[in-house]
């Protein structure tokens, strides 16, 4: 019979915490954003967009998809269904029809003002102290940086 290995044990493993941590919060959002008939990744989609302003130029779709680190093959679909349900637009750009930009319309800038509660409502009732919230986030970037800045080794 083999040996126990600590260096092999899942609780010693930081991606097993990192993956049910994902899977906690998401499922905490999963009922806040059932209300604004959003997925998860439809509401990332939408933060991104929100935030870059109404005034503002439209976001690319490329610059969509490097914020939130996913490819167009994952994307295209997300974007399809906002489309349809009529929270944006995609249109290419007129001098280079290899760009697509995306636009909210005015139902993506109504559901804004819906999805201001959303933070508030996920952080009421967790008990942690909102300065540890921000530390934990800024660790938690710090750690991403250093994980894309660095190569994989064998």
């Amino acid at each position: 019979m083999a040996q126990k290995d600590p260096v092999l044990a899942l609780d010693n493993q930081i991606c097993f915490a990192l993956y049910a941590l994902n899977r906690a919060v998401t499922a905490r959002y999963r009922p806040l954003l059932a209300e604004l008939e959003l997925t998860y990744p439809q509401y990332l989609v939408m933060l991104v967009l929100w935030e870059q302003g109404a005034g503002a130029e439209s976001a690319r779709v490329s610059d969509v998809g490097a914020r939130l680190r996913l490819d167009s093959g994952t994307l295209t679909p997300l974007l399809k269904r906002l489309e349809e349900r009529g929270l944006l637009l995609r249109q290419r750009q007129a001098d280079d029809e290899r760009v697509v930009r995306l636009l909210p319309t005015e139902a993506g800038w109504q559901l804004q003002e819906k999805a201001r509660q959303v933070p508030a409502r996920l952080m009421c009732g967790l008990g942690v102290e909102p300065q540890r919230l921000m530390a934990l986030q800024q660790e938690l970037r710090s750690l991403l940086a250093v994980l894309e800045g660095s190569a994989p080794s064998d």
